[in-house]
């Protein structure tokens, strides 16, 4: 596959012909050659985005949310093209691309629906003979970044939202998905959207953080959008901050599933299974510490290593069967591997799987994991999953909430009453009582706390991120001023 830069609905290679390559994580063979963006064509981009701003903020609402159902509706009937892009960049089962369709889709109509509920409001006041109002009014060019993990939902929900708002976009491909985020790009274009309204580009890896910064930088822009790694944000955060620009960051996590004393145990088996297991654990929200509370751990466990004894591992592309995949990086074995090392040392047990080759790792537990541990407190990003024995409801939160990220957790109970305490009481953007830490609702608000990130993407919410709110009065001109 092949890509390249589209600016101004053109598509164009770099100015100095420059390329990177993605290969596959297993094979090493080259899958993708895409066209590597120079600052200069970064420029362009936001330029040519800045233009279009001045007729595209002034568009209607109906043409707005039309362009966007019907992108909705060409992406499905290129869903093949991408879900075949997807499994190659970046390993995924064909069950998961398919979601991501289903995802991308049911985002692309949520924004189209909130067209027309981008609205003010009128302010009571106490000046006779004024009318106090607020305007919401699109803020200009949004420059945004998604990651490879799921390209389509998070790369549709940072392009589909701040148009749908009247802001122009410069959207910046991952480097392990540029083929999928390209589609994106082609499917609004095909829909309708005019001529610099959404500029792709994309870039070789050593050219993020130049490149990054050059677009904040710029005066047109006035809206970032970041999702990724933790560390990754906070540069983007300090470039946003020195530039003051607004930036909507969702980042790295630590899910926990709170398992109670009273939890229905095949139910929190089922959600474990999923939540830790869903594309090789390579998901922000992945069931990373299963916190459970003594008096079901044994049978909870049991129950759990048997069904993760079931998942088998390879390549999705070869292997229809294979419900673990590659990670995403050959490296990212040799990180991991050094954490259950770390956690053998220190007491822990491998329940299930073992040590990852490169790339390809069996669906692996880790049981008695407990603080001092490096799994306990990092994030691991792949095929595995950690229990944590606790006694009692204070000490499953407080586990729960012994950690820098905030992303994702659920808590498994029957007692609805205390079982909503804890979802209360856990410090995470959203919990979900008997479900599962992966979660995914257009309607609903998609953010964390703590190095998790802020601010929201999906639901109403997602308004405020990608809108200035303005204060207007009329008032009478022959009033009376006190000098």
């Amino acid at each position: 596959m092949q890509t390249q830069l589209i600016i101004d609905n053109k598509p164009t290679d770099a100015t100095n012909g420059a390329t990177f390559e993605r290969v596959h994580p297993l094979t090493g063979e080259i899958v993708t050659t895409s066209a590597a963006a120079t600052k200069e064509d970064s420029i362009k981009a936001v330029e040519s985005a800045a233009e279009a701003f001045t007729t595209w903020s002034k568009t209607g609402p109906s043409e707005r949310r039309m362009i966007l159902l019907t992108a909705a509706d060409i992406l499905e009937q290129r869903s093949d093209e991408f879900v075949k892009a997807m499994m190659e960049e970046v390993g995924a089962a064909a069950g998961w691309a398919h979601f991501n369709i289903f995802l991308t889709t049911q985002c692309l109509r949520e924004a189209a629906s909130l067209a027309s509920h981008i609205t003010g409001e009128t302010i009571p006041t106490d000046r006779p003979g004024v009318f106090s109002m607020t305007v919401r009014q699109a803020a200009g060019v949004v420059f945004s970044m998604a990651p490879w993990n799921a390209p389509g939902v998070l790369g549709m929900r940072s392009i589909a939202y701040p148009l749908v708002c009247g802001n122009t976009v410069v959207f910046r491909a991952s480097e392990g998905s540029p083929r999928s985020h390209q589609i994106l790009a082609e499917v609004l274009h095909e829909a309708g959207l005019p001529a610099g309204a959404l500029n792709f580009i994309s870039n070789a890896p050593h050219d993020a953080a130049e490149i990054s910064e050059a677009i904040i930088a710029h005066p047109a822009v006035r809206r970032v959008n970041f999702t990724g790694s933790t560390a990754v944000g906070r540069k983007i955060a300090e470039a946003c901050g020195r530039h003051l620009k607004k930036p909507l960051l969702e980042l790295g996590g630590k899910a926990p599933l709170v398992i109670l004393d009273d939890a229905d145990v095949d139910g929190a088996v089922n959600a474990a299974v999923f939540g830790a297991f869903m594309y090789q654990g390579q998901i922000c929200m992945s069931t990373e510490r299963i916190i459970i509370d003594n008096a079901v751990a044994d049978e909870f466990i049991e129950k759990f290593t048997a069904r993760v004894n079931e998942l088998t591992a390879g390549d999705p592309r070869t292997d229809k069967k294979a419900a673990i995949g590659p990670m995403y990086r050959p490296d990212s074995g040799a990180r991991i591997n050094a954490m259950i090392d770390d956690a053998l040392a220190k007491g822990a047990v491998v329940a299930n799987g073992g040590k990852a080759d490169g790339a390809a790792m069996a669906a692996t537990v880790v049981d008695h994991v407990k603080p001092g541990m490096t799994i306990y407190t990092d994030e691991t990003f792949g095929p595995i999953t950690t229990i944590i024995r606790v006694n009692g409801v204070d000490e499953a939160i407080a586990t729960a909430n012994d950690s820098e990220y905030g992303l994702a957790a659920a808590v498994h109970g029957t007692d609805s009453t205390r079982t909503l305490d804890a979802a209360l009481r856990i410090e995470a953007g959203h919990v979900h009582v008997n479900g599962a830490t992966v979660q995914n609702d257009a309607n609903a608000p998609f953010g964390g706390v703590k190095s998790s990130g802020y601010g929201h993407f999906d639901g109403r919410a997602v308004i405020n991120e990608f809108t200035e709110l303005k204060w207007v009065t009329i008032e009478p001109s022959d009033q009376k001023y006190p000098m």
